[in-house]
């Protein structure tokens, strides 16, 4: 069971990156239709690619921003969104089939049946939400709007994290202890927050923030440029200086906190890798933001933005092992120490 759930979540992880390398070609508005069953197969000869072409015409991310692409042009974007949804429908094989095969043979343990039933549900939900976002981007806009990308990212690692953490349930049986509530929190929080931050950087993405404001560590020689406040709480979505400030803030208060959390796990001598844990999660923060630095002052080219975005999910994948090793430790090990009073 753990095998084939940490293997679609490698799926999944694949499915981010690719997502990412979709956005940042221009090319997630080439398919302009949603065909869950017949859209499997790309165009098959001229006559096929010659109307998805003028379909693809017909929107203004064409007739504003790529007037004049050949076909070979539209058939290298063509074929990074294919092979975006490609994966979406792999993914969806690869859990539903085994899932089906596994309640049929009664070889699935029963507290694994419901959350699995649940990831299966927000894997179809995953599909439409992506056709929502895309339609943002077909008929008044040349992208899609920054807060449908940004659902479109954060349910996909919400379902990365769930294959995770059931995997981690399953290759270890049943809980029969739960740590403290101290610990427990403050390891969520933190969890939480570093979900926060991939949201934040989806809207980054969204609103193409990543391509102004390249200076670090002030943004255009200034500590917060000019905000268009006349969007009003839109602001806080489409506003290129604003959402990158955000996103920067936050990742400051991150690495604070992560740290925090790593020198207090050392501090207790938490023991059973527990500590370990909470100093990779640390480490981790600190080469992500590292990396989202480069990525920023040289522009954002396509392989640092994939590489980031592919490190925002191992990082959320880190903090999500932490948890549940936290969630899962026996009591003592937490009065090994001085007293615990948690986080």
């Amino acid at each position: 069971m753990a095998i084939w759930l940490w293997l679609t979540a490698a799926l999944v992880f694949a499915m981010v990156v690719v997502g990412g390398v979709t956005r940042l070609t221009g090319s997630g508005l080439s398919i302009t239709e949603w065909k869950p069953i017949m859209g499997a197969l790309p165009p098959m000869n001229a006559a096929d690619w010659a109307e998805a072409f003028e379909k693809y015409k017909a929107i203004p991310q064409y007739q504003q921003v790529n007037a004049g692409m050949t076909m070979g042009e539209f058939q290298g974007i063509f074929f990074w969104e294919w092979f975006h949804r490609l994966l979406g429908r792999l993914i969806g094989v690869v859990f539903a089939l085994p899932f089906v095969v596994f309640l049929v043979m009664r070889k699935l343990p029963r507290r694994l049946i419901g959350r699995c039933a649940v990831l299966l549900a927000l894997g179809g939900l995953q599909g439409l939400i992506g056709w929502w976002m895309v339609t943002s981007g077909l008929s008044e806009r040349v992208d899609v709007a920054p807060e449908r990308l940004a659902t479109h990212l954060g349910l996909a690692l919400l379902i990365f994290m769930g294959l995770i953490w059931t995997g981690l349930e399953a290759w270890n049986g049943e809980e029969r202890s739960r740590s403290p509530g101290g610990w427990s929190r403050g390891a969520a929080i933190l969890l939480g927050a570093v979900f926060l931050q991939c949201l934040l950087g989806g809207l980054v993405a969204g609103a193409k923030a990543g391509f102004v404001y390249t200076d670090w560590p002030m943004m255009s020689g200034g500590f917060l440029p000019p905000v268009d406040w006349g969007k009003g709480a839109l602001a806080f979505l489409h506003d290129q200086a604003l959402v990158q400030f955000n996103h920067r803030i936050w990742a400051y208060a991150l690495l604070l906190g992560g740290t925090v959390y790593a020198v207090q796990a050392w501090r207790w001598r938490l023991a059973q890798g527990l500590g370990a844990a909470a100093f990779a999660v640390a480490i981790a923060l600190w080469l992500q933001a590292a990396l989202g630095v480069v990525t920023l002052i040289h522009a954002v080219p396509l392989w640092l933005g994939a590489l980031h975005q592919a490190g925002a999910a191992l990082v959320l994948a880190t903090a999500t092992v932490n948890l549940w090793m936290v969630r899962r430790s026996q009591p003592r090990l937490f009065t090994s120490g001085p007293r615990s009073r948690g986080l």
